[in-house]
């Protein structure tokens, strides 16, 4: 690849997602951009970028740049994390609602398996007040074909082998002919998926009690970072949690935000003026 086409593909990526690509991650590039330069026959990166330049096409620009963003993601990846929102974050919030109603917002969803494990992991709690609540979980990612294979939730054998148990597999999943797994379809009213770009305002989601952004953040320049976060603090209803994953550090990286003073790991809306419950 030349250091010319690099530097087009690496304006590209931060101009329209936010994300910062080194020079040293070039074969990253290469291996994300793979199966458009197939399908597309273009020999190199090069004869990609040069299309882009001759041929300008915002849609083709957008495709791109959604498929150079960091994809990779599992069942209960962050299995502590989801453990922490199901039994102490999600019920919490659920005593504040006068309706019964809590919204979870996983954003940077991939390909959907963040999302699925939320609504596995309360399903399995038995006898928890989420059982009665009004649950909604929305998923989102940049990428469209990430959304729509979200939306399917049919995944093979590889995928469903990291991070699914036997039992996890066996009770949640049900086998297709092909050999892929389909999520139940008990999950289907409780988890939706839409395409959205994190750098954008986020006000046609709605409001969130909970609102998880796993392993996207690190990424990110520091202004497209600071831009994302303060668009989800936007979404975040009174008091409602904020997450990252736990190798991620949100310190004074947003004026949005603030670390919450009752829930561990978690982040919460600067509401100047404002004291917790526990201040």
């Amino acid at each position: 690849m030349r250091e010319s086409t690099f530097n087009e593909l690496a304006d590209l990526a931060q101009r329209v997602t936010g994300q910062h690509f080194a020079p040293s991650k070039a074969y990253l590039m290469e291996a994300r951009l793979s199966a458009i330069s197939r399908r597309e026959n273009f020999a190199t990166l090069d004869d990609l970028v040069h299309c882009l330049k001759a041929r300008p096409n915002p849609r083709f620009e957008q495709e791109v740049a959604a498929a150079l963003t960091n994809k990779r993601t599992r069942f209960f990846r962050e299995k502590d994390l989801l453990d922490q929102i199901v039994s102490h974050a999600l019920p919490q919030r659920l005593k504040l609602s006068n309706s019964g109603r809590l919204r979870v917002w996983c954003a940077g969803a991939g390909t959907g398996q963040e999302a699925w494990s939320i609504a596995m992991r309360i399903h399995e709690d038995v006898g928890s007040p989420l059982a009665k609540a009004d649950i909604e979980i929305i998923g989102t990612d940049v990428s469209a074909n990430s959304v729509e294979a979200a939306k399917q939730g049919v995944y093979g054998h590889f995928d469903v082998q990291k991070g699914l148990s036997i039992h996890r597999l066996m009770t949640h999943f049900n086998r297709q002919e092909s050999g892929d797994w389909a999520i139940a379809d008990k999950f289907q009213e409780m988890v939706h998926f839409r395409r959205h770009n994190l750098m954008h305002p986020a006000q046609d989601l709605g409001l969130f009690d909970v609102i998880l952004c796993g392993n996207v953040l690190d990424s990110l320049t520091k202004t497209a970072r600071q831009d994302v976060i303060e668009n989800m603090a936007r979404q975040l209803l009174p008091d409602a949690y904020l997450f990252v994953a736990p190798t991620e550090s949100l310190e004074s990286a947003a004026p949005a935000i603030k670390p919450s003073r009752e829930m561990r790991g978690a982040y919460v809306k600067d509401t100047p003026g404002k004291k917790t419950a526990a201040a």
